[in-house]
C-alpha cells in the first residue's frame, strides 16, 4: 500500500507547535501518519506518541516510521482512551484530526464513500455496529433521530421513510444503493448534498463520534497535562461547536451559575487560554490541491493550569 495522502492544515499545525523544543507530542489520530512525520522532521528534539483504532493504519505506519522508531510509539486505541494509557508529565502538545481518515475513505471495502460497493463505515473493524445494520434494522423513528441530530436534515422523516420502504423488499447492502434511494441533490441554500449529510449522520452513529470527542476533551480536562498546546481539527459544525464550547468553559475561572449574586466557587477553575478566537481554516490553495480540506477548522488552546 502506497497511498497519496495530503495532511489537512499541515503548515498551520507545524506553525502552531513550532516553539515546542522538547518533550512529547501526542497525535491522537495517526491515520497515514502525515502530521506525525512532518512534526518529527520539523522538530528534531521532540518525540511522538500516536494512536489509531484502525489496524490497517497502524500496520502501515509501523513500516512508515521504521527509521524513526526511537522517536515514535504507536498504540492501538480510540483517542478517547489514550490519555489514560500513557505518561502525561512530558506531553507538550496534543493534536487531534478528528475527520474520517483518507485510509478509510479511499478503500472501497471500508464502505464510507458514496460510491462504495459496501456499507460499513466502521473506523474500528472490531466494532459490532456497522452502517448496514443501522440502515436495515433501525426503526423509522431511530433513523429520523440520527438524521436530525447528526445530519441536521430538515427532510429527515421523508429520507427515513424511503429507506424503510426499500428495505421491505430487499436488504440495502451498498453505499451506492443507499445514495440511489435517498438521492444526491443539494439542500436548498446549502452547498452540501443530502447524501453527504445522511452518510455523516450514519457514520457518527456507528462510531459514536460526538461522544468520543466529548470523552477526549473530558480526559484532557481531568488529566495532569500542563503547559501544553492542544490543537483539534474538525470537519463539521457539530464537532466544532463542542470544541468551541469546551474551550470557553476551560478559559473561565468562575464556574458559578450565571444568576449567582457573587462568586462562591473560588474563581480559580481556568485550565488555560484560547489561542484561536476564530478557527483556522485552509487557504484557497490548499482547498484547490486537496478538496477534502475545505470543511476543516482548527482551534487551539493553551493548557496552563492555575496552581
Amino acid at each position: 500500500m502506497n497511498p497519496v495522502h495530503i495532511p489537512v492544515l499541515l503548515h498551520e499545525v507545524i506553525d502552531a507547535f513550532k516553539d515546542i523544543n522538547s518533550g512529547v507530542i501526542l497525535d491522537c489520530t495517526l491515520g497515514y501518519g502525515g502530521h506525525s512525520k512532518a512534526l518529527l522532521d520539523a522538530l528534531p528534539n521532540i518525540k511522538i506518541i500516536a494512536c489509531d483504532q484502525d489496524d490497517m493504519a497502524i500496520k502501515y505506519c509501523q513500516d512508515k516510521f521504521k527509521d524513526y522508531k526511537d522517536r515514535i510509539k504507536i498504540y492501538k486505541s480510540n483517542f478517547n482512551q489514550i490519555i489514560k494509557q500513557i505518561p502525561q508529565e512530558d506531553i507538550r502538545a496534543i493534536l487531534a484530526d478528528i475527520g474520517v481518515s483518507s485510509l478509510q475513505l479511499d478503500l472501497n471495502e471500508r464502505g464510507f464513500a458514496l460510491k462504495s460497493d459496501n456499507l460499513d463505515m466502521r473506523m474500528d473493524k472490531e466494532n459490532p455496529l456497522d452502517a448496514k445494520t443501522i440502515v436495515n434494522s433501525y426503526s423509522q423513528d431511530e433513523l429520523q433521530r440520527i438524521f436530525i441530530e447528526y445530519g441536521e436534515l430538515p427532510n429527515a422523516k421523508s429520507i427515513a421513510q424511503k429507506i424503510i420502504n426499500t428495505r421491505e423488499n430487499k436488504e440495502i447492502i451498498s453505499c451506492k444503493e443507499l445514495v440511489q434511494i435517498i438521492g444526491n441533490s443539494n439542500l436548498q441554500n446549502r452547498s452540501v448534498s443530502i447524501a453527504t449529510l445522511v452518510f455523516q449522520a450514519i457514520r457518527i452513529e456507528v462510531n459514536k463520534e460526538l461522544d468520543v470527542l466529548k470523552e477526549l476533551l473530558n480526559s484532557i480536562q481531568n488529566s495532569q497535562i500542563d503547559n501544553a498546546k492542544l490543537a483539534i481539527i474538525s470537519f463539521h459544525s457539530l464537532e466544532d461547536r463542542i470544541i468551541k464550547d469546551k474551550f470557553k468553559k476551560w478559559q473561565s475561572s468562575c464556574i458559578c451559575p450565571p444568576k449567582a449574586m457573587r462568586c462562591e466557587c473560588g474563581n480559580n477553575h481556568a485550565i488555560g487560554k484560547i489561542i484561536t478566537k476564530k478557527p483556522i481554516t485552509p487557504t484557497a490553495d490548499e482547498i484547490k490541491s486537496n478538496s477534502r480540506s475545505s470543511c476543516s477548522k482548527m482551534r487551539i488552546f493553551n493548557i496552563k493550569r492555575q496552581k
